[in-house]
């Protein structure tokens, strides 16, 4: 059994992690109701720009047809966007979407998909990419706590620019949908072509007057819808993230709860212990002498 000294050592060790994790806990807690405000903030402006993007692809449909809603039968290149975090400490948040991302690429090559190419939005993703040998065409880290749509639209640029040239015939995204405090999702939902699906069917027609043209205008309308589309995942990504981290340091702080009872206990047995033993030693003694 080791010493009392040892003992109150690690006693004391545990209760320094356990005041670090609950710190960490109350600082999640704090940023997580910031990132769901922030997450909820920014679904408007995508279901009113998809409405837009929706009434003017039908209205336009005879007059011209923008590259992002053409569906090409032959996939011969992917793109993929993997939304993760930059820090860890957040459970197995990063780890399953990672491993849905892994599977997916796999069917994508056995499908017959010659190039894969990924754009990295957070250091674990890309530092996943890249032991994996996958082409990181363009990547974005160190995002802080508020994510600016200003930072995410060079790498989304790069797949878009490879959509039009035809580079790849589909573009994904990978990331943690936000679906409460206790669950987060790892999802890959396909960001072009952008289908009737995506789009949705408005309940009414209208017609439009373009200025200078209609290419350049849906064409521009397009790109935001997607942009946004990105930043919608990286707001739902932040949010689970601080949840996520919220619950593995209460988990966590529980356990080194858990640690020192038991060390404690232990403790406890050691110092009865050597009393004992003292105090039998101490009879023994006064025995010989009588």
């Amino acid at each position: 059994m080791p010493g009392s000294k040892e003992i109150r050592g690690k006693i004391r060790s545990v209760q320094n992690t356990r005041k670090i994790t609950k710190a960490m806990e109350m600082v999640a807690a704090s940023k997580m109701r910031r990132a769901q405000e922030r997450m909820r903030k920014a679904r408007p402006y995508a279901e009113r720009i998809r409405r837009l993007a929706a009434h003017l692809s039908h209205a336009t449909a005879s007059e011209f047809r923008h590259p992002f809603m053409e569906v090409r039968q032959e996939v011969k290149g992917v793109g993929l966007i993997l939304v993760t975090t930059d820090k860890g400490l957040c459970g197995a948040l990063n780890t399953n979407v990672l491993r849905t991302v892994l599977q997916a690429m796999r069917e994508w090559e056995n499908k017959g998909v010659k190039e894969i190419l990924t754009v990295a939005i957070g250091n674990k993703g890309l530092g996943f990419l890249q032991r994996i040998g996958a082409a990181v065409v363009a990547e974005r880290t160190h995002l802080g706590d508020t994510p600016h749509l200003d930072m995410l639209i060079g790498p989304t640029k790069v797949l878009l620019d490879a959509y039009e040239e035809e580079r790849v015939d589909r573009v994904f995204i990978a990331y943690s949908r936000f679906i409460n405090t206790m669950r987060q999702e790892p999802v890959i939902e396909q960001l072009l072509p952008l289908t009737g699906e995506r789009l949705g069917v408005p309940e009414h027609h209208w017609d439009y007057i373009y200025e200078p043209d209609a290419e350049a205008v849906i064409g521009e309308l397009l790109r935001r819808y997607v942009e946004a589309l990105v930043y919608q995942a990286v707001a739902e990504n932040m949010a689970s993230e601080q949840s996520a981290r919220m619950v593995a340091m209460k988990a966590a702080s529980d356990n080194a709860s858990n640690v020192i009872r038991e060390l404690q206990l232990v403790y406890n047995k050691s110092r009865q212990a050597a009393i004992t033993k003292e105090l039998a030693e101490i009879v023994g003694g006064a025995a010989a002498v009588s």
